[in-house]
């Protein structure tokens, strides 16, 4: 799709290695990322609703210097209410508008699907997000899956390609919306006019699936619009992530899984016609920190209890290659079984437990180091977390992270508090937002409209 306009890009781009990690948090919802943390005396379980909660948080993330905060998002309930909470945030837009009033400077990420949303009603509500933040704002987009999503539009899902295909009319679109209201058309002068109506032009765009007149009623924000964040991803999503995402996130469980993960990114970024180096790739890890890590384990026992154990000794049991349950959970493994322990050969996560095994940890211990968890996670000192992100970030592994903790309430404030400091005394974070907008938090040129590397000749609509 090309609507023929000028788009504006930064005259330089930063260097590929950056001197300082990107720090996210994401805040899903008001409790933790364990799911018993709405359980937890010291958790007011009216959290899920309750808009302060989620304002302390960004506060707390804000006061560590992180770059953003970021909420995930499905469209349909996701949770089994008889046992946990809702996982999911009752609406990330809404929610970061409240936030955006309460903080100044930390970045606000909010999911929001390409799949149901019309194109200029999408651009509107993240575009007066951004302006009301001072240009603060990043766009997930991406596409459900879920046939509970699109139940709830009353659709069925579509093939994949055909899913990818309004992906990129979308974001095309709403971007072409984005910077229909030019720089040019000046600032509101009393004894002139409001704006320069030959600059405030609609984009006339119509695709096989969405389409839009426009302009925007939405002036540039302080960093022009908002950034693009989408999901590492193979095959369709790859190549959308190469065109369009300023920053990458992935689910990588290892620093050569993570390597090949960036490069792929990378590669597929130049392909696209863009400059690699202006692409930030960023992923998971979780932790759990505490003074030692007897007491960092302790605290996950604690909700791992609240959930029951049984199933998960019985997998880990399996994932050791032991045929057997463990009826001696509190016990270091026996000489006899540490004979016959191995990794799973279909889940690299279980080398971690074989390790934790043959280092004399009871079962309970080792499900206590989070080895279960979908993302690698560190339960431990604030100097074994440092210890993670400096290894992680140094083997060029990863730009950032996105940061994940088991309750919200104690962990995110242990984070700031004690492995923040360790961060900065190392060189690897940085003392303080120099800049005010999340672009500059992120080190990435300017974009105002279409980026013109990649609008010629792309999937989506037309004019």
């Amino acid at each position: 799709m090309n609507n023929g306009k000028k788009s504006e890009t930064g005259a330089g781009t930063p260097e590929m290695k950056n001197k300082h990690m990107i720090l996210g948090v994401a805040l899903t919802n008001n409790f933790g990322a364990h799911p018993a943390a709405w359980r937890m005396p010291h958790v007011d379980p009216g959290s899920y609703t309750n808009i302060d909660v989620a304002v302390e948080h960004a506060r707390t993330a804000e006061r560590g210097g992180l770059q953003f905060v970021f909420i995930a998002d499905r469209l349909f309930l996701h949770g089994d209410l008889a046992v946990s909470n809702p996982l999911f945030n009752m609406d990330p837009i809404v929610t970061l508008a409240a936030v955006s009033q309460a903080t100044e400077r930390i970045g606000l990420a909010a999911t929001a699907s390409t799949s149901f949303t019309e194109p200029y009603l999408m651009a509107r509500q993240l575009k007066a997000l951004d302006v009301i933040s001072r240009g603060r704002v990043a766009w997930n987009a991406v596409p459900s899956f879920e046939p509970d999503a699109f139940a709830n539009f009353g659709k069925l899902p579509p093939p994949r390609e055909n899913k990818y295909d309004r992906l990129h009319e979308v974001i095309q679109i709403v971007q072409a919306l984005w910077g229909s209201w030019e720089y040019e058309a000046g600032q509101p002068d009393q004894a002139g006019m409001f704006a320069d109506p030959a600059h405030v032009r609609p984009v006339n765009l119509q695709g096989n699936h969405v389409g839009a007149r426009g302009p925007l009623p939405v002036p540039p924000s302080e960093q022009g619009q908002p950034v693009i964040i989408m999901p590492a991803s193979s095959g369709y999503g790859l190549q959308a992530a190469a065109m369009y995402a300023d920053v990458v996130i992935a689910m990588p469980s290892s620093i050569a899984e993570g390597r090949a993960q960036r490069n792929i990114v990378l590669q597929a970024a130049a392909e696209a016609g863009r400059n690699p180096d202006e692409i930030r790739f960023i992923v998971f890890a979780g932790f759990t920190v505490g003074d030692t890590e007897r007491e960092a384990l302790n605290a996950r026992r604690v909700l791992d209890d609240q959930i029951g154990i049984h199933g998960q000794l019985s997998r880990l049991s399996a994932y050791l290659g032991l045929g057997h349950e463990m009826i001696l959970p509190d016990k270091p493994l026996t000489a006899a079984q540490l004979v016959s322990v191995r990794a799973h050969p279909q889940d690299a996560r279980s080398v971690r437990a074989v390790e934790l095994a043959r280092a004399g940890w009871s079962p309970r211990d080792i499900l206590a180091h989070a080895v279960f968890d979908p993302y690698p996670s560190v339960v431990g000192t604030a100097e074994q977390v440092a210890d993670h992100l400096q290894e992680w970030f140094q083997a060029e592994a990863a730009d950032g992270f996105m940061l994940n903790f088991d309750d919200f309430h104690t962990e995110l404030g242990n984070f700031v508090d004690h492995v923040v400091p360790i961060l900065r005394e190392r060189g690897l974070f940085h003392d303080g937002y120099e800049g005010k907008t999340l672009r500059n938090h992120l080190g990435l040129p300017a974009q105002y409209g279409l980026d013109p590397r990649i609008a010629t000749g792309s999937t989506g609509a037309t004019r």
